[in-house]
């Protein structure tokens, strides 16, 4: 089993006592060690089960799932982030999925598409309708299928999580992570998974309608910085509709009963006006965008060449200077071995010297004597 100790698992819970300890369990037989359940409040228990099971438990300062993640990625000192619901509607061991992307640096934010094996009765047919709307609304606006932008079960690096702005509190929170990555180009990725019913017993925390209605606002609200083209190009639409509606009504009953209608003439060529304002008001600020994130992306090219650049000037340099310093080493020695073997050779020649000298002044009777003797003895 690989152990994943660079990756936090991020676990927002609210009054999920009934699941939230086999999430951890599980998620912790994984090779998962770390482990943070950030509470929003529970009443039942939930904060007191997850520490139990071994995870870190924090209770939020604010209210609502969005807070919740971005205060505790705050906290979170791992470079990689992993994020599930405490709900059991996610397996875990299903994680090493969305993990691997991450670790071999082919992405940096991960999204768990439920569709690619939803079982039955995960979903009511209300949240199925609704998360396909808000898909293809996302689709359409921002050109780019995640598939699932609304998914609890994802995972990034902490890096490219801080790149992000986000602000909202509630479930708007997928819906802003989603939006930011193709803003600001986060490298994204998508994972198919499987998306389990809610065990008996656990109860939702999500209103289908009002956040739904939410989430469609705060999607369309977040046009108007990555796509204006759309934000106001929508507007305009309306505008324009409704001054061609008027304008048809106010011809028409002129050319067939002789009636005039002044002020509906009035508002009509109003509505024509402003939309056509509006939509080029959206072609320029889609330029200054387009512009801008092009520029964004020349510069953020350039330092990363200049940061390459760097690294393999300083590994070069590096070695050449060990080569040198080892290369005078090598010669220091080899100079020093041969200073010391010219001393030992002068030395030996010195005693050589000295002893011919010593035989060459011995007198010519003590020589004879000594041969003598030398005779005698054998």
């Amino acid at each position: 089993m690989a152990a994943y100790d660079d990756v936090c698992v991020l676990v927002p819970t609210y009054n999920e006592a009934a699941t939230v300890a086999d999430v951890i369990e599980q998620v912790r037989a994984e090779g998962f060690e770390t482990v943070l359940v950030t509470d929003g409040g529970s009443t039942d228990g939930t904060r007191e089960l997850a520490r139990e099971a071994g995870a870190q438990v924090t209770r939020q300062s604010g209210s609502g799932k969005g807070q919740a993640v971005r205060e505790a990625v705050e906290a979170i000192d791992q470079p990689y982030v992993l994020m599930l619901d405490g709900d059991a509607t996610y397996r875990p061991e299903q994680a090493h999925r969305l993990v691997e992307p991450l670790l071999e640096g082919q992405a940096e934010h991960v999204i768990g598409n439920r569709f690619a094996d939803l079982r039955p009765s995960a979903m009511t047919r209300l949240n199925m309708t609704g998360n396909r709307i808000i898909n293809r609304a996302f689709g359409v606006i921002h050109g780019r299928n995640l598939q699932d932008i609304l998914s609890g079960y994802r995972a990034f690096t902490r890096e490219s999580f801080k790149r992000l702005s986000l602000g909202a509190d509630g479930f708007g929170i997928e819906t802003e992570l989603a939006v930011e990555c193709i803003r600001r180009d986060v490298q994204t990725a998508v994972v198919p998974i499987t998306y389990d019913p809610r065990p008996e017993g656990s109860e939702t925390n999500l209103r289908p309608v009002r956040d739904g209605a939410n989430i469609i606002a705060r999607l369309y609200q977040m046009a108007r910085a990555t796509n204006p083209l759309f934000y106001f190009g929508s507007v305009g639409a309306v505008s324009g509709l409704i001054g061609a509606v008027l304008t048809l009504y106010v011809a028409f009953d002129w050319l067939l009963n002789g009636i005039a209608h002044n002020v509906l003439a009035l508002a009509a060529g109003v509505s024509i006006l402003f939309a056509v304002q509006l939509v080029m008001f959206g072609v320029l600020s889609d330029l200054i965008v387009t512009t801008t994130r092009e520029q964004n992306r020349r510069l953020e090219r350039i330092a990363n060449a200049v940061e390459s650049e760097q690294g393999s000037y300083s590994v070069p340099h590096t070695r050449a200077r060990s080569a040198a310093e080892t290369t005078r080493i090598s010669d220091t020695d080899a100079a020093g071995t041969d200073a010391s073997t010219g001393d030992n050779l002068a030395s030996q020649s010195s005693q050589l010297s000295d002893h011919e000298d010593n035989v060459k002044n011995t007198p010519e009777n003590e020589q004879e004597e000594i041969a003598a003797d030398v005779e005698d003895e054998e």
